[in-house]
């Protein structure tokens, strides 16, 4: 059905597509009949994972970027996902930076974006995960609650991954403020949290993954992360999303910063400011490049990274994984996970099911 319906969507602008599918998801999560359709068209044979303290049903996810606000996550859960990773959150709300700032390359089965963290912020993605809030909210305007209060009810069937992110006018010599707020937003939300210092569409903030830098921002976040778990009585994991332009000395040191800090895992690759072998007329668009043509690149750090951490933490591997066959072989190199993104575009969902039945 999708390879009927792609050339229809791919006549709209990127993000007019992007919103009407994230529409649909979200219809789909609120109708339970429709739910549960959708769930059995897209069910696959278990493969569980459990990785990070967390049992992963599959270890097929859904990579950032995709539900930045956590509106379809019932919904997303219905097509078969090991885990669901939403975001990237910024603390405050911020529009990102102005369109156009997606464009497709389906020559090269990729996609250039220049968003720029667009996050309708903290408090609105904590009231989508967290209904009580939402009457909280409420019982500021009316003056009672009807419900208990502080009690999370989950009603997605994934792992669920928070992907964090300062915003635009955080200076980085500030930006550990910005990660702090968020961590304690989403502690008791959260199955993981991910501290993205690798999107190229915010100025400065790739500076956070130099070795002084990461390790400064990541030892606070682990201390208040210990203060968290005592409160939530649960293990909070916290990941951390790397570039694929890093070199290998700064991929090392990166990685030193990393393990240093305490971290739980490593989601190695995000976009690309690289533009080798596009033929593509939009190839010279500003931002980051995903799809097809980050797959040899991602390969590269990863075999890297599992190099250099020698089992010590799970890694998670994301960036041109556009088939079942690119997804075995990341799992075959050690990832314990993968995440696809830009393959759902030109493949459509029936590639988390094609990627799960080929495990």
């Amino acid at each position: 059905m999708y390879n009927l319906l792609r050339p229809y969507l791919f006549r709209l602008e990127p993000e007019q597509a992007h919103a009407l599918t994230l529409r649909a998801l979200r219809i789909t999560g609120a109708i339970p009949p429709l739910r549960w359709l959708v769930a059995q068209q897209f069910k696959a044979p278990p493969r569980p994972v459990h990785v990070f303290g967390l049992d992963f049903k599959n270890p097929l996810g859904l990579a950032a970027g995709y539900d930045k606000d956590g509106v379809a996550i019932k919904g997303l859960s219905t097509l078969g996902f090991g885990h669901v990773e939403i975001g990237t959150v910024t603390p405050k709300p911020q529009p990102g930076n102005p369109p156009p700032r997606v464009f497709r390359l389906p020559e090269d089965e990729a996609v250039i974006n220049h968003m720029g963290f667009p996050s309708k912020g903290s408090e609105f993605v904590q009231m989508q995960l967290n209904p009580n809030l939402r009457l909280n909210w409420i019982e500021r305007v009316v003056g009672f609650s009807p419900r208990k209060k502080n009690v999370v009810k989950r009603n997605w069937n994934t792992v669920l991954g928070v992907n964090l992110g300062k915003n635009k006018d955080t200076p980085n010599e500030e930006a550990v403020f910005d990660y702090l707020a968020l961590l304690q937003n989403f502690a008791g939300l959260a199955d993981y949290l991910t501290v993205n210092v690798s999107s190229p569409n915010t100025v400065g903030l790739r500076n956070l993954q130099g070795r002084e830098a990461l390790e400064k921002l990541l030892i606070q976040l682990h201390q208040q992360r210990l203060i968290e778990q005592a409160q939530y009585k649960k293990r909070i994991p916290i990941l951390v999303k790397l570039a694929p332009d890093l070199s290998e000395a700064e991929l090392d040191e990166a990685i030193e910063a990393i393990l240093s800090a305490k971290m739980d895992g490593i989601i190695v690759t995000n976009t690309t400011l690289g533009r080798e072998g596009l033929i593509s007329s939009s190839k010279g668009e500003s931002g980051g490049l995903s799809g097809k043509p980050l797959t040899v690149k991602s390969e590269a750090v990863l075999h890297q990274t599992i190099k250099r951490i020698n089992g010590e933490i799970p890694v998670v591997s994301a960036g041109g994984i556009m088939s079942p066959e690119d997804a075995k072989r990341r799992l075959d190199m050690g990832a314990a996970l993968v995440q696809v993104y830009t393959g759902l575009i030109y493949r459509g969902p029936g590639l988390v099911r094609d990627i799960i039945k080929s495990l």
